[in-house]
């Protein structure tokens, strides 16, 4: 039984490599998994695991649909502080992109005028899977989403990181 279990973890990074690598762009490999599918919502899990190069990422899939907006408050309620939201590969605007659509639907007619126009409109783009980089984990814990517990959420794993920008 241990096996098949070890088995099915690297099963779980590789498909992780994989959907980085196809739907992201980004060829990274699964070094150390922090936190292995914890539930963030009733419909959606996350891998938080650390790269080859040491570096931390947060990996969300859902069976129903997820915005930004709804990734951020996953990622925020998890306890981790992101640095950067991959956009899906080959669209390095995609949430601007989107941002402007929605904008455009709200008010026809009139262009954004500046960033701060386009937050909210951000964060109603699509974005499951998502995959993000992590840029601390300021609390040292990851937690997880428990409707039992108060608050709904609880400690997962007690984890410590914080990313130390070089030149």
């Amino acid at each position: 039984m241990l096996y098949f279990l070890q088995m099915h973890d690297v099963y779980d990074d590789m498909a992780i490599e994989q959907v980085a690598k196809r739907q992201f762009g980004l060829d990274i490999e699964v070094d150390k998994v922090i936190a292995r599918r914890i539930p963030v919502s009733r419909t959606a899990f996350a891998s938080v695991f650390l790269t080859d190069r040491k570096q931390l990422y947060c990996f969300i899939s859902a069976q129903s649909n997820l915005n930004l907006g709804e990734v951020k408050k996953f990622v925020t309620r998890m306890g981790l502080k992101a640095e950067l939201y991959l956009p899906p590969k080959s669209r390095p605007n995609y949430f601007d992109d989107i941002g402007r659509e929605h904008f455009r639907k709200v008010f026809p007619g009139l262009g954004p005028v500046s960033d701060s126009d386009l937050v909210y409109y951000r964060t109603l783009a699509p974005y499951n899977p998502a995959l993000i980089m992590i840029k601390e984990v300021p609390h040292n814990a990851i937690r997880q989403f428990d409707t039992d517990a108060r608050g709904k959420w609880r400690p997962a794993v007690k984890f410590t990181y914080r990313r130390i920008a070089t030149s």
